[in-house]
């Protein structure tokens, strides 16, 4: 049995090697590489026992893997340190000027994408011939329709976007989350059959006002703390542990009081980093601080990108399943160019949003860690695994494909529009 640090070895050893082997041959953006590779590694264990079934070649990684629950590792661990740290680097002032569109985005994008996605994904289901319920369909397109933070930040730092663009995406993603995880917690508990006020009107309002607006006060009012303690010295080992007891005891004490802790970290990160540099932390501080949590974000990114590829060896699926899969990735692809183009709609006397980003916003729905930690949360039913497959299927085909090509739509949807902006309009959005 492995301990808990024989598994933090073995990470951290794979993610260096693999990091290593992709920045000398493959020159694959850092995250998007660990996880073709932890994926590549897993497919050529899998064969080999194809090949060789009495070899149980690669049973002993298994049973190390098998010894991480990805779901408890990601949303009550990586997660608050990873949205902090994307939170910090935001800037407030920004994002408040692009709050309108952000927040129509995040929650307008979310509700309309769990329903396409819902209704396609199930009547696909019905077609062949692998009927998936309508609830436990709609819990998918709940828990991917959410963009991944983690997974979009970790893919905006190599592609060249206009700032305003960029802040809309940043903020999107940082709070489509609390959206995402409260539909999902409604939807999961009526395809269970829970029913009852939580799953009524009323019910899910309240809902969404405890987690969500909860969550952003606690982070308020945690984060005015920490500022202020920042504020009374200037003394930089203990202005960083501020910072690191800031993430875990605001998420910690979230989780204990109901509130959404994805919203309190982010509220928290996004005062402390407006904040905090102005007027409560030296030159010499600011420098420690940023180091830090340039360091916790590269770190652990790598390490759940390759857990991504990795998981592969531990969820296995059903060959009936692989069709649905596939039916997953354009269904979750027409319903994020449905979500991004309804706030056009919305919008379209004010110049927030335009036209020509519809499709460079689309590409950039990536999803990750956290659609597969929900999707593994799922109570066990029949469904289960079809959801897990199609999960993955999204997971992956969004990293790897959209992330890395990326780039190339930023070039073509975004750089001409620039050069010959529309009368009246901000250039870059």
């Amino acid at each position: 049995m492995f301990s808990i640090f024989d598994l933090a070895a073995l990470l951290l050893t794979l993610s260096a090697l693999f990091g290593w082997l992709n920045h000398r041959f493959l020159r694959l953006p850092h995250t998007i590489g660990l996880l073709v590779m932890g994926l590549a590694a897993s497919l050529a264990l899998i064969a080999l026992d194809l090949a060789f079934p009495n070899q149980h070649l690669y049973e002993d990684l298994t049973q190390v893997l098998r010894q991480v629950d990805f779901t408890e590792v990601v949303m009550n661990g990586m997660l608050a340190f990873l949205l902090f740290a994307g939170a910090m680097s935001l800037d407030l002032r920004a994002l408040r000027d692009r709050a309108w569109p952000v927040a129509t985005l995040a929650l307008l994008g979310t509700v309309i994408s769990t329903g396409l996605v819902g209704g396609a994904f199930w009547a696909a289901s019905q077609a062949l011939g692998q009927a998936v319920p309508l609830p436990w369909a709609l819990v998918f397109g709940a828990l991917i329709s959410p963009t991944d933070p983690v997974a979009v930040l970790a893919t905006l730092k190599n592609v060249n976007v206009p700032e305003a663009l960029e802040i809309e995406m940043q903020g999107e993603a940082l709070f489509n989350d609390g959206i995402g995880i409260v539909l999902f917690t409604v939807l999961v508990a009526f395809a269970a059959g829970a029913g009852g006020e939580a799953t009524s009107a009323g019910g899910v309002a309240k809902l969404l006002l405890h987690e969500a607006g909860g969550g952003l006060a606690l982070g308020v009012a945690t984060g005015y703390l920490a500022y202020c303690a920042m504020r009374a010295i200037d003394n930089f080992p203990v202005e960083v542990l501020i910072t690191l007891a800031l993430v875990a005891g605001t998420y910690a004490l979230a989780q204990k009081l109901g509130a959404s802790g994805p919203l309190a970290v982010v509220a928290a990160g996004l005062l402390v980093g407006d904040r905090a540099p102005r007027d409560a932390m030296s030159e010499r501080t600011q420098g420690y601080v940023s180091a830090l949590w340039t360091l916790v974000d590269e770190v652990l990114n790598s390490v759940l990108f390759l857990l991504i590829g990795l998981e592969v060896l531990v969820l296995r699926f059903a060959a009936s399943g692989l069709a649905l899969a596939a039916c997953a990735v354009p269904i979750v692809l027409l319903a994020r160019l449905a979500a991004v183009s309804a706030p056009l709609l919305v919008f379209r006397w004010g110049g927030y949003l335009s036209l020509r980003n519809v499709p460079f916003l689309t590409w950039a729905g990536v999803r990750g860690g956290i659609s597969v930690a929900l999707a593994l949360s799922v109570p066990e039913n029949p469904a289960k695994p079809t959801l897990l497959a199609a999960t993955y299927a999204v997971v992956l085909f969004t990293i790897v494909v959209q992330g890395s090509t990326l780039g190339l739509v930023a070039r073509r949807t975004l750089c001409g529009d620039q050069r010959d902006p529309t009368p009246g309009r901000d250039p870059a959005t």
